[in-house]
Protein backbone atom coordinates (compact mmCIF):
# COMPACT_ATOMS: atom_id res chain seq x y z
CA UNK A 1 0.00 0.00 0.00
CA UNK A 2 1.37 3.47 -1.11
CA UNK A 3 1.59 5.97 1.55
CA UNK A 4 -1.05 8.75 2.24
CA UNK A 5 -0.67 11.65 0.34
CA UNK A 6 0.14 13.83 3.70
CA UNK A 7 2.47 11.26 4.45
CA UNK A 8 4.06 11.37 1.13
CA UNK A 9 4.03 14.80 0.95
CA UNK A 10 5.37 15.74 4.05
CA UNK A 11 8.34 12.92 3.75
CA UNK A 12 9.79 14.76 0.61
CA UNK A 13 10.94 18.31 2.27
CA UNK A 14 11.50 15.94 5.39
CA UNK A 15 14.04 13.92 3.81
CA UNK A 16 15.43 16.33 1.29
CA UNK A 17 15.85 19.50 3.17
CA UNK A 18 18.43 17.57 5.76
CA UNK A 19 20.67 16.35 3.45
CA UNK A 20 20.44 19.60 1.21
CA UNK A 21 21.19 21.33 4.45
CA UNK A 22 20.57 25.21 2.84
CA UNK A 23 21.49 26.91 6.24
CA UNK A 24 25.18 25.20 5.82
CA UNK A 25 25.25 26.36 2.48
CA UNK A 26 23.57 29.70 2.90
CA UNK A 27 26.98 31.61 3.54
CA UNK A 28 28.84 29.92 0.20
CA UNK A 29 25.48 31.53 -1.25
CA UNK A 30 26.36 35.08 0.57
CA UNK A 31 29.76 35.07 -0.51
CA UNK A 32 29.11 33.95 -4.09
CA UNK A 33 26.53 36.94 -4.59
CA UNK A 34 29.55 39.48 -3.07
CA UNK A 35 26.77 40.53 -0.41
CA UNK A 36 24.62 42.37 -2.14
CA UNK A 37 21.56 42.21 -1.91
CA UNK A 38 20.33 42.33 -5.74
CA UNK A 39 22.47 39.73 -6.54
CA UNK A 40 21.83 36.91 -3.94
CA UNK A 41 17.94 37.53 -4.65
CA UNK A 42 18.62 36.47 -8.29
CA UNK A 43 21.26 33.76 -7.03
CA UNK A 44 18.48 32.48 -4.46
CA UNK A 45 15.47 32.11 -7.08
CA UNK A 46 17.51 30.45 -9.75
CA UNK A 47 19.46 27.83 -7.56
CA UNK A 48 16.02 26.94 -6.27
CA UNK A 49 14.22 26.23 -9.65
CA UNK A 50 17.58 24.20 -10.59
CA UNK A 51 17.15 22.24 -7.43
CA UNK A 52 13.19 21.75 -8.06
CA UNK A 53 14.36 20.37 -11.63
CA UNK A 54 17.18 18.03 -10.56
CA UNK A 55 14.53 16.58 -7.44
CA UNK A 56 11.64 16.11 -9.59
CA UNK A 57 13.65 14.94 -12.34
CA UNK A 58 14.92 12.33 -9.90
CA UNK A 59 12.05 11.17 -8.57
CA UNK A 60 10.30 10.65 -11.36
CA UNK A 61 12.86 9.24 -14.25
CA UNK A 62 15.62 8.10 -12.08
CA UNK A 63 14.01 4.55 -10.98
CA UNK A 64 13.62 3.85 -14.83
CA UNK A 65 16.52 4.77 -15.11
CA UNK A 66 18.03 2.29 -13.20
CA UNK A 67 15.92 -0.41 -13.94
CA UNK A 68 17.42 -0.08 -17.69
CA UNK A 69 20.25 -1.68 -16.06
CA UNK A 70 18.54 -4.32 -14.58
CA UNK A 71 18.36 -2.75 -11.07
CA UNK A 72 14.76 -3.49 -8.54
CA UNK A 73 13.15 -1.34 -6.82
CA UNK A 74 13.41 -3.01 -4.00
CA UNK A 75 17.16 -2.78 -4.24
CA UNK A 76 16.74 0.95 -5.31
CA UNK A 77 14.94 1.40 -1.81
CA UNK A 78 17.94 -0.85 -0.31
CA UNK A 79 21.05 1.28 -1.91
CA UNK A 80 19.54 4.90 -1.50
CA UNK A 81 18.08 4.15 1.98
CA UNK A 82 21.68 3.19 3.03
CA UNK A 83 23.07 6.20 1.43
CA UNK A 84 20.82 8.35 3.09
CA UNK A 85 21.37 6.98 6.30
CA UNK A 86 25.09 7.03 5.86
CA UNK A 87 24.57 10.69 5.04
CA UNK A 88 23.01 11.40 7.88
CA UNK A 89 25.55 9.68 9.83
CA UNK A 90 28.66 11.41 8.46
CA UNK A 91 26.42 14.68 9.41
CA UNK A 92 26.33 13.67 13.10
CA UNK A 93 29.75 12.39 13.21
CA UNK A 94 31.88 14.44 10.80
CA UNK A 95 31.94 17.30 8.77
CA UNK A 96 33.51 16.04 5.38
CA UNK A 97 31.35 18.58 3.14
CA UNK A 98 33.41 21.80 4.72
CA UNK A 99 36.21 20.91 2.74
CA UNK A 100 34.63 21.42 -0.09
CA UNK A 101 32.12 24.35 0.76
CA UNK A 102 35.98 26.15 2.05
CA UNK A 103 37.47 25.27 -1.51
CA UNK A 104 34.01 27.28 -3.34
CA UNK A 105 34.14 29.62 -0.99
CA UNK A 106 37.91 30.71 -2.06
CA UNK A 107 36.81 31.09 -5.83
CA UNK A 108 34.01 33.68 -4.94
CA UNK A 109 34.82 37.36 -4.95
CA UNK A 110 32.74 40.58 -4.58
CA UNK A 111 33.97 41.75 -7.63
CA UNK A 112 32.29 39.03 -9.76
CA UNK A 113 29.61 40.42 -12.27
CA UNK A 114 26.11 39.48 -12.46
CA UNK A 115 26.60 37.36 -15.24
CA UNK A 116 29.49 35.32 -13.74
CA UNK A 117 27.48 34.87 -10.90
CA UNK A 118 24.86 33.61 -12.81
CA UNK A 119 26.80 31.51 -14.55
CA UNK A 120 27.51 29.77 -11.04
CA UNK A 121 23.72 29.05 -10.16
CA UNK A 122 23.70 25.22 -11.29
CA UNK A 123 27.72 24.19 -10.67
CA UNK A 124 28.84 24.31 -8.04
CA UNK A 125 25.99 26.37 -6.12
CA UNK A 126 22.80 23.69 -7.15
CA UNK A 127 25.52 21.01 -8.26
CA UNK A 128 26.99 19.55 -6.03
CA UNK A 129 26.76 22.06 -2.93
CA UNK A 130 23.12 22.21 -2.68
CA UNK A 131 21.57 19.05 -4.41
CA UNK A 132 24.33 16.92 -4.82
CA UNK A 133 24.15 12.80 -4.87
CA UNK A 134 23.00 12.38 -1.47
CA UNK A 135 19.78 14.06 -2.25
CA UNK A 136 19.70 12.88 -5.89
CA UNK A 137 19.79 9.44 -4.18
CA UNK A 138 17.12 10.02 -1.78
CA UNK A 139 15.02 11.60 -4.13
CA UNK A 140 15.21 8.20 -6.48
CA UNK A 141 14.79 6.01 -3.04
CA UNK A 142 11.40 8.54 -3.01
CA UNK A 143 10.16 8.04 -6.07
CA UNK A 144 9.91 4.44 -5.30
CA UNK A 145 7.17 4.73 -3.06
CA UNK A 146 4.79 5.41 -5.67
CA UNK A 147 3.74 2.78 -7.96
CA UNK A 148 3.78 2.81 -12.07
CA UNK A 149 0.35 1.26 -12.20
CA UNK A 150 -2.49 1.87 -12.13
CA UNK A 151 -2.04 5.30 -13.84
CA UNK A 152 -4.19 6.56 -10.63
CA UNK A 153 -1.38 6.25 -8.30
CA UNK A 154 1.49 7.01 -10.48
CA UNK A 155 -0.43 10.42 -11.20
CA UNK A 156 -1.32 10.76 -7.89
CA UNK A 157 2.85 10.27 -7.06
CA UNK A 158 4.14 12.42 -9.91
CA UNK A 159 1.51 15.51 -8.36
CA UNK A 160 3.32 14.94 -4.82
CA UNK A 161 6.91 14.80 -6.36
CA UNK A 162 6.18 18.05 -8.26
CA UNK A 163 4.69 20.02 -4.57
CA UNK A 164 6.79 18.23 -2.57
CA UNK A 165 9.68 19.20 -4.43
CA UNK A 166 7.98 23.09 -4.96
CA UNK A 167 8.31 22.76 -0.77
CA UNK A 168 11.98 21.97 -0.85
CA UNK A 169 12.80 24.64 -3.31
CA UNK A 170 10.71 27.09 -1.69
CA UNK A 171 12.40 26.46 1.83
CA UNK A 172 15.69 26.42 0.02
CA UNK A 173 14.77 30.08 -2.10
CA UNK A 174 13.66 31.51 1.68
CA UNK A 175 17.01 30.69 3.56
CA UNK A 176 19.69 31.43 1.12
CA UNK A 177 17.54 35.03 0.26
CA UNK A 178 17.91 35.69 3.72
CA UNK A 179 21.34 33.77 4.64
CA UNK A 180 22.75 37.46 6.32
CA UNK A 181 19.90 37.72 8.55
CA UNK A 182 19.47 33.80 8.97
CA UNK A 183 23.07 33.46 10.17
CA UNK A 184 23.27 36.46 12.70
CA UNK A 185 19.78 35.37 14.50
CA UNK A 186 21.10 31.66 14.47
CA UNK A 187 24.92 31.89 15.43
CA UNK A 188 26.94 29.54 15.39
CA UNK A 189 25.70 27.25 18.41
CA UNK A 190 22.15 27.52 17.06
CA UNK A 191 23.16 26.12 13.33
CA UNK A 192 25.19 23.85 14.76
CA UNK A 193 22.23 22.30 16.94
CA UNK A 194 19.79 22.73 14.30
CA UNK A 195 22.01 20.68 11.73
CA UNK A 196 22.26 17.88 14.64
CA UNK A 197 18.51 17.83 14.86
CA UNK A 198 18.33 17.84 11.35
CA UNK A 199 21.07 15.06 10.75
CA UNK A 200 19.20 12.28 13.12
CA UNK A 201 16.11 12.59 11.55
CA UNK A 202 17.70 11.83 8.14
CA UNK A 203 19.41 9.15 10.02
CA UNK A 204 15.76 7.56 10.90
CA UNK A 205 14.60 8.19 7.69
CA UNK A 206 17.51 6.49 5.76
CA UNK A 207 16.84 3.31 7.93
CA UNK A 208 13.17 3.35 7.59
CA UNK A 209 13.83 3.53 3.62
CA UNK A 210 16.48 0.96 3.56
CA UNK A 211 13.82 -1.41 5.89
CA UNK A 212 11.19 -1.03 3.44
CA UNK A 213 13.64 -2.50 0.74
CA UNK A 214 15.01 -5.00 2.80
CA UNK A 215 11.48 -6.28 3.85
CA UNK A 216 10.00 -6.51 -0.03
CA UNK A 217 13.69 -8.51 -1.17
CA UNK A 218 12.82 -11.00 1.84
CA UNK A 219 9.22 -11.46 0.67
CA UNK A 220 10.63 -12.05 -2.91
CA UNK A 221 13.14 -14.63 -1.84
CA UNK A 222 10.90 -16.89 -0.31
Amino acid sequence: MPLSVLQSLLLVPLTLLPIINPVGTAPIVLASAGYKDLVLKRLSRQVAINSWIVIVASMLIGTYVLELFGISLPVVRVGGGLLVAYSGWNMLTGNEIDKLREAVAETSSPDLSESEIAQRSFYPLTFPLTTGPGSIAASIALGTQWQPTPLYYYLMGAGVAVIGAAVTASVIYVVFRNAGRLLMRLGEVGTLVMMRMMAFVLLCIGIQIFWTGWVELNRLAR
